[in-house]
């Protein structure tokens, strides 16, 4: 598929559609640690990841350059990228090791240790998952969404059978998760098996590396901003970091949103996409990005009780980071749209001179701005005020991080507005607010449930609300309704043979919904 046959709507659905079903998925997953582990155990869990995420800190170096150029069409990007990718992780998987016990040490989780180590391969896999699906979102980016679900099954299946079967709790979760990726990997592998037959190119590893100060440079002021996290485990003790967790296994779901404009970047980087479809893009976002929230928020006691009682006193997390997913998720579109506008590049050369001058680079400035800010207000809150172990010091974090979050976005948007502007909706966002609050007001309504089966019903039976309001209000949603009902017949024709697939529509033949 060429970039000019990449259909956003479709393949942004189909990853979409993806993660809503890994839901499911994900919550089993959930669900074996939190009630099988204690609060102190969880928090200890989801520390782990809070240090592999600094081994994996240049993961995202390649991948940056790679989605650039391949969906430039640049021949040889995805065997060269690999091949520097391969290195890359191999040598951060192996400086973790004698780190991760000196970590250990300071932070009294020698007990650990096992699955710390265990966790190195996680990283390893973070990097090559990284850099497949950079090539794939400007080839195939409804690929990633079948990786996706075949990591699900995997990692659910691997865990279920070593948690439940033989009762190993850490080593189960961790290789679940270890074990899944690297499948997940072998299926990438498969995928794009045709383009590693093409000879790499050396002269774009010279250009990346040279425009990979700047990338490095974004990638540590992000860590710095998440180093907030680390802050509230360690002076707020592991219960604050597993009130959070809870907390962010359902705000997550509102950034799913965004998978709907998953194909965006590559089609305005290929210089193949009309302006108007930016502003249905991140119309199409907040129409799902609002009512998730809506749910999330109006059932916070529901989803945190079927994690574990205990992590029901966390609902006021769940409504602040809410709030501040939701302000991330606008300005992570806004900037993925301004430096997709960015051409400098497009010859495949990488001036760095013209990169420090770019809108990229302004954009990779401001989580020095936010951490700047975040750090020292998280660090003054959790060492002054009697917070330890509580949800008031979560609380207390996230209102921070919101804060910061919204006053960069809005400096950002009023400095680069004239880059690119975010066409706003604001008549259908009034429909998808409407339609959100009527149907947060039945939900308020209904009893509050706190078994696994009555949530998810309620959840998805509001969800069936909103939808039906708005379907009755929105002309564009009924369109885009009937869109999808024509994708959906059309997959089915084309399983059973009734024609030939839409995936391989000619060029001529127009295919962008």
């Amino acid at each position: 598929m060429t970039k000019n046959q990449i259909r956003v709507q479709y393949s942004g659905f189909i990853i979409f559609s993806s993660q809503i079903i890994s839901i499911a998925t994900g919550l089993v997953f959930t669900l074996l640690l939190t009630r099988n582990m204690n609060t102190a155990e969880f928090g200890i869990w989801t520390n782990i990841f809070d240090y592999t995420s600094y081994f994996a800190l240049f993961s995202g170096v390649l991948p940056f350059w790679a989605t650039r150029f391949m969906a430039r069409e640049k021949v040889g990007t995805v065997k060269t990228s690999t091949l520097a990718q391969l290195s890359m992780a191999l040598i951060s998987t192996i400086v973790y090791f004698p780190a991760i016990v000196m970590i250990t040490n300071a932070i009294h989780t020698q007990a650990y240790l096992a699955i710390y180590f265990i966790a190195g391969w996680y990283i390893f896999n973070f990097y090559m998952v990284a850099i497949f699906e950079s090539v794939l979102r400007s080839m195939r980016p409804q690929v990633i969404g079948y990786g996706l679900l075949i990591e699900e099954a995997v990692k659910v299946a691997i865990a279920v059978t070593l948690i439940v079967g033989f009762g190993e709790l850490f080593l189960g979760a961790i290789l679940g998760l270890v074990v899944s990726a690297f499948v997940q990997i072998l299926y990438y592998v498969w995928i794009l098996r045709d383009q590693f037959k093409e000879h790499a190119s050396w002269s774009y590893l010279k250009e990346w590396f040279k425009g990979s100060v700047a990338i490095a440079y974004n990638l540590i002021g992000g860590q710095l901003v998440s180093f907030v996290m680390v802050l509230m485990f360690y002076y707020a003790g592991s219960n604050t970091r597993a009130y959070y967790q809870a907390a962010f296994t359902f705000t997550t779901i509102i950034g799913y949103s965004a998978s709907l404009a998953f194909a965006l970047y590559p089609k305005l980087l290929s210089k193949s996409c009309p302006e108007e479809q930016v502003g249905d893009s991140l119309r199409t976002v907040l129409m799902l990005a609002i009512p998730l929230s809506t749910i999330v928020i109006a059932m916070a006691t529901s989803f945190l009780t079927i994690l574990d009682i205990d992590y029901a006193v966390a609902w006021p997390v769940v409504i602040v980071l809410t709030i501040d997913t939701l302000v991330v998720l606008i300005y992570q579109f806004y900037s993925s749209c301004l430096m997709g506008t960015e051409g400098f590049d497009a010859a495949g050369k990488i001036s760095l001179h013209q990169l420090v001058k770019s809108k990229i680079f302004k954009v990779f400035t401001v989580p020095y701005i936010q951490a700047a800010i975040a750090l020292p207000l998280a660090y003054y809150v959790l060492t002054r005020f009697a917070v330890v172990g509580t949800v008031q010091a979560v609380v207390y974090v996230v209102l921070i991080t919101l804060g910061v979050h919204l006053s960069t976005f809005i400096g950002f948007y009023t400095s680069m507005h004239r880059s690119i502007r975010l066409h706003m909706d604001w008549a259908g966002i009034a429909k998808f607010i409407t339609a959100s609050v009527l149907m947060a007001v039945v939900l308020l309504l209904l009893p509050t449930p706190t078994t696994l089966v009555f949530t998810i019903t309620k959840a998805v039976m509001g969800l069936a609300i909103y939808i039906g309001l708005l379907l009755a209000i929105d002309k564009q949603a009924r369109k885009l309704f009937n869109l999808i009902v024509e994708e959906i017949n059309g997959t089915i024709k084309a399983l059973t043979g009734k024609t030939n697939s839409f995936l391989d529509k000619s060029p001529s033949q127009p295919s962008e919904n």
